[in-house]
């Protein structure tokens, strides 16, 4: 049987260059209207039982070439249970995937995909639950809708946001995890959080590149996370309905949520740098942080992003912004598309499930450091 290999179907990504027998060439296509491209996602069907070769050739040219060495594709045979394959290598700028299929059709990524089928039943599910607002913020490029879960009562504003790179799945898995425990009726540390916070959710801020497979930009080939200090209707409307949004209903806590193709680790990015920083925003930055440590075997602090010197922030970035913007605790968690390599796991490597419980390790961080929260709100309101 002739092998075939596909890519035309939601958040898929793959073009064949050359297919002799079992071996074949393959390369990831780049963003629409933009130079990135390191995302794939595509099904391979007629090999059940031979050994197959895939080579990705076009690496070396990727958005991150260091997130090749030690990567380990991911492979599932019903699109829900995704493991490592283990004899994924790479060299001269070519991934190399060698794998014996055991049924004839299985699916490859380069992580457990999350798509907008799966997103459209998550909003539709949190929505349906008790205590749950929906709104659309605005809509994208491509006239989809940017849906935000709005939980809880309290005074803290605090909002979770996830893929402005709609290739770094992992972020909206997170986000699963996140709205599962949120709405938790019987869990205590959400039913603290929802009395202290009002909580507004958005699981996926690029639908659009979502959906067209890419890896780091929406429709018009922009990066949404270059966008924050001057979002436009033309370029980057995600970007500006969140925005506004937040500039309604101010903003407390902020959590934007990535994935790193390098780094094997989850970490935190913070605001370090803005023209305006203050100590009370660095301590409980801090705070944070560390409790997050304690809490999650899974999170460090030792590797990460290199810190800014002060006032050479990136003011285009969201994290950033908003620190600035609003004086508030904004950050950027960053998990990995290899593996956690404190905590390693052969099989799935960094996963969805992994994804889901550090989401609801950030949320039991983020109850820890309520009482703190609060008495600096109403500090700085009482200065004002």
């Amino acid at each position: 049987m002739t092998i075939t290999i596909s890519s035309a179907f939601d958040a898929g990504n793959i073009r064949v260059v050359k297919q002799d027998g079992d071996l074949v060439d393959l390369e990831i296509v780049k963003d629409h209207m933009s130079d990135f491209y390191q995302w794939f996602h595509f099904r391979l069907a007629g090999a059940a039982g031979r050994e197959v070769t895939l080579r990705i050739v076009n690496c070396a040219g990727s958005a991150y070439p260091h997130g090749w060495p030690d990567y380990r594709a991911c492979l599932s045979v019903d699109r829900e249970e995704w493991v490592r394959v283990p004899d994924t290598s790479y060299a001269d700028g070519i991934l190399t995937v060698k794998l014996t299929p055991p049924t004839d059709c299985v699916w490859l990524a380069y992580f457990a995909p999350y798509s907008m089928e799966r997103h459209h039943d998550l909003v539709t599910a949190i929505a349906a639950l008790e205590g749950v607002r929906y709104s659309s913020l605005g809509k994208s490029l491509d006239g989809q809708d940017i849906d935000c879960l709005t939980i809880g009562e309290g005074d803290l504003n605090a909002w979770l946001y996830a893929r402005q790179h709609p290739g770094e799945t992992m972020a909206e898995w997170w986000m699963e995890g996140a709205l599962e425990k949120l709405c938790d009726p019987e869990d205590p540390v959400a039913r603290v959080l929802r009395r202290e916070c009002t909580f507004r959710v958005i699981p996926n801020m690029n639908p659009d590149g979502s959906r067209r497979g890419h890896l780091r930009t929406n429709a018009a080939g922009v990066n949404l996370n270059r966008e924050w200090h001057a979002p436009s209707a033309e370029k980057s409307p995600e970007v500006l309905c969140v925005r506004n949004a937040m500039d309604k209903a101010g903003v407390d806590f902020a959590m934007d949520v990535h994935g790193d193709e390098a780094i094997p680790a989850n970490f935190l990015a913070g605001f370090e740098g803005i023209p305006s920083i203050s100590e009370r925003q660095t301590r409980l930055f801090k705070l944070f942080s560390d409790t997050l440590e304690r809490l999650s075997p899974d999170f460090q602090t030792a590797q990460g992003y290199e810190v800014p010197a002060p006032g050479q922030a990136n003011m285009s970035m969201s994290t950033t912004q908003l620190a600035e913007r609003f004086g508030c605790v904004s950050m950027t968690l960053e998990m990995p598309f290899k593996d956690n390599n404190n905590l390693p796991d052969p099989i799935y490597g960094w996963s969805p499930q992994r994804s889901k419980y550090l989401a609801s390790a950030c949320l039991d961080a983020l109850h820890a450091i309520l009482p703190e929260l609060k008495a600096e709100r109403k500090s700085a309101s009482r200065a004002a």
